[in-house]
C-alpha cells in the first residue's frame, strides 16, 4: 500500500492512496460470499451462489461495489494508524481508479485537529493595571448599602421618580378596550420604564385616589403586531404611594450591618474589601491579556467541526440561561424575530475566538509540561456533585468520560496561565502581589460579618462572578 499525506485547507489533511490490483481480487472474493450469504437466490444454499448468479440478482456492479467498500475502508483506517492521523470527522473520499485487476486509487480528506505553531507569549510589554480605591468608591457603596436596608413609608405628595407606587388602568382604542391593556393593581418603581417607554411620565406629580386620562403611541417595534406603532387612550389610577426611606449614616447604621464599632470601621472594612476586589480584577484582566497575548502570536488554522460544535455549545448555554428566566427558545426567537439559523450566525465570531483560545492555550500548556493529576480531576468532580446536586444532567457529564476530559483540560489551561502571571510577578517584585480572593484568609472581624461582607462584595460592579466554562467539545478533541 502505498500512502501520501498532503495538507489541506481549514486544517485538513488529504490521504492518497494506491492498493495493488490483488487486494481488489481479495476483496471481491470476500464480498461474493458476504452476498450470497445475505441473498436468497433459490436452488442455492446460503453463502454458495457464484458471483454470476449473485449479478444478476442483485445488479452487474453489485460485487465490485461491495468490494470497493471494503477495500477503501480497511486501507482508510490502515493509513491512519501508519502515519498516527486523528481524525475529527468522517473524511470525504474521492475513487479515482476501482478497475478489476488495475491499482486501486482513492483520495481521502478529512478535518484532523490543527497543528498550533506557537509565538511569543511571555514577552508582553503590558503590567496589571490595578483600580485606585478612593473615598467615592467608599461613598458610592455606604449609599448603596443604605439602599439596600431602606424602609418604605406612605408617601402623601405628588408622585416622584424612584417612588414605589400601585395602579390601576384601562387602555382603549377608539373607545375600545384592548386586550392586555388594563390592570386593576399593577404595582411598579416610576422611573424604571417598565411600561410603554413615556406612560410613568404621565404619572409624575400624581397624589393618591387621583387619576389622570393621556394618549400614547406604542413603539413601532412593540412585540405585539396589532398594537406596534399604534395610538391608545389610559386612564389610570394611582392607587397607593410610598417612598424610600434611607437609614442615615451614622454610627448604629455601620453596627446594623455587623460587628462595627462605628461608621469609620465599617468604611475600612469596605475599602479593604473594595481593594481586594480591585487586586483580584487586576490578577484576571492581567491573566486574560496574556491569553489575548499567546493566541494573536499564533498560527493555527481552525477546523470547521470545532467551530460548529462550539456553536452547538453556546446555543445549549443560551438555551439555558433563557430557561432560567422562565422563557422558551421560541417565544424569544418570535419576539426577536429571528431564527436558529440567525442565531448561529451570531453565535460563530465569539465561537471561532473561542475554540482558538482554547487550542493555544492547549498547547502553552503542552510546552510548560503542566500536567493534571486524577485526584485533582476527581475533587472537581466531587465540586460538581455538590454544586449540581439538583441537576442530575449535569452532574451525569461531568461524571462522564467526556466530563472528566473537560475538567482536565480545563483545569490545565487555567494551571498554565496562574503559572505565567506568578513567573511576571516574580521577575517583578517591585509590583505589588495580586492574589486571588480565593486564596485569602477573612481577618476576625471579616469572619464575623460575612453577610455584610457579601452584601459589600455585592455593591462592586467588578467583583469576580464564578462561571461554568463550556468548553467541552473542544477539549473532547484532546
Amino acid at each position: 500500500m502505498d500512502v501520501s499525506v498532503s495538507q489541506a485547507p481549514r486544517s485538513s489533511v488529504a490521504l492518497r492512496i494506491e492498493l495493488p490490483p490483488e487486494r481488489l481480487d481479495a476483496a471481491i472474493a470476500e464480498a461474493v460470499r458476504h452476498l450470497s450469504q445475505r441473498t436468497k437466490i433459490p436452488g442455492f444454499r446460503p453463502g454458495k451462489a457464484p458471483r454470476g448468479v449473485i449479478e444478476v440478482a442483485l445488479g452487474k456492479d453489485a460485487v465490485l461495489e461491495e468490494a470497493m467498500d471494503h477495500v477503501v475502508q480497511r486501507a482508510y483506517r490502515e493509513a491512519l494508524i501508519q502515519h498516527d492521523i486523528l481524525p475529527l470527522t468522517n473524511a470525504d473520499v474521492n475513487v479515482e481508479q476501482g478497475i478489476e485487476g488495475k491499482a486501486v486509487i482513492f483520495t481521502a480528506t478529512v478535518q484532523v485537529r490543527p497543528e498550533v505553531a506557537l509565538g511569543d507569549y511571555r514577552g508582553f510589554n503590558f503590567k496589571p493595571e490595578i483600580d485606585a480605591i478612593g473615598n467615592a468608591e467608599v461613598d458610592k457603596v455606604v449609599e448603596e448599602l443604605r439602599d439596600q436596608n431602606a424602609t418604605l413609608a406612605v408617601a402623601d405628595r405628588g408622585a416622584k421618580a424612584g417612588d414605589y407606587a400601585v395602579i390601576g388602568y384601562v387602555g382603549t382604542r377608539d373607545g375600545v378596550p384592548f386586550e392586555g391593556g388594563s390592570a386593576n393593581r399593577m404595582p411598579l418603581i416610576l422611573g424604571e420604564e417598565r411600561l410603554i417607554p413615556g406612560f410613568e411620565d404621565h404619572l409624575m406629580g400624581l397624589k393618591p385616589g387621583e387619576s389622570r386620562g393621556f394618549d400614547i403611541t406604542f413603539p413601532a417595534d412593540y412585540g405585539e403586531a396589532s398594537l406596534a406603532g399604534q395610538v391608545a387612550h389610559f386612564e389610570v389610577e394611582l392607587k397607593e404611594l410610598r417612598e424610600k426611606i434611607l437609614p442615615a449614616a451614622d454610627d448604629a447604621f455601620a453596627q446594623s450591618m455587623g460587628d462595627f464599632a462605628d461608621m469609620d470601621v465599617l468604611r475600612e472594612n469596605i475599602r479593604a474589601r473594595l481593594g481586594r476586589n480591585a487586586l483580584d480584577r487586576a490578577r484576571h484582566a492581567f491573566a486574560d491579556q496574556i491569553i489575548e497575548y499567546a493566541s494573536a502570536n499564533a498560527t493555527l488554522e481552525l477546523p470547521d467541526i470545532l467551530i460548529d460544535q462550539e456553536v452547538e455549545v453556546m446555543h445549549d448555554e443560551f438555551r439555558s440561561s433563557l430557561g432560567r428566566q422562565g422563557i422558551t427558545e421560541e417565544a424569544y426567537l418570535k419576539v426577536v424575530e429571528k431564527t436558529e439559523q440567525d442565531m448561529h450566525a451570531e453565535f460563530r465570531p465569539n465561537a471561532e475566538k473561542r475554540v482558538r483560545v482554547l487550542l493555544v492555550l492547549s498547547k502553552v500548556a503542552e510546552a510548560e509540561g503542566i500536567s493534571i493529576s486524577d485526584a485533582a480531576v476527581e475533587a472537581e468532580v466531587r465540586r460538581a456533585r455538590e454544586r449540581y446536586a439538583k441537576d442530575r444532567k449535569t452532574v451525569a457529564y461531568f461524571e462522564s468520560e467526556r466530563g472528566r476530559s473537560f475538567i482536565r483540560s480545563t483545569l490545565r489551561r487555567s494551571r498554565v496561565v496562574e503559572k505565567l502571571v506568578d513567573e511576571w510577578l516574580a521577575a517583578h517584585p517591585e509590583h505589588p502581589p495580586l492574589p486571588h480572593l480565593e486564596d485569602d484568609e477573612p481577618d476576625a472581624v471579616e469572619a464575623a460579618t460575612a453577610e455584610s461582607n457579601a452584601a459589600i462584595d455585592a455593591t462592586d460592579p467588578g467583583t469576580t462572578i464564578e462561571s461554568t466554562p463550556a468548553d467541552a467539545s473542544v477539549a473532547a478533541s484532546r
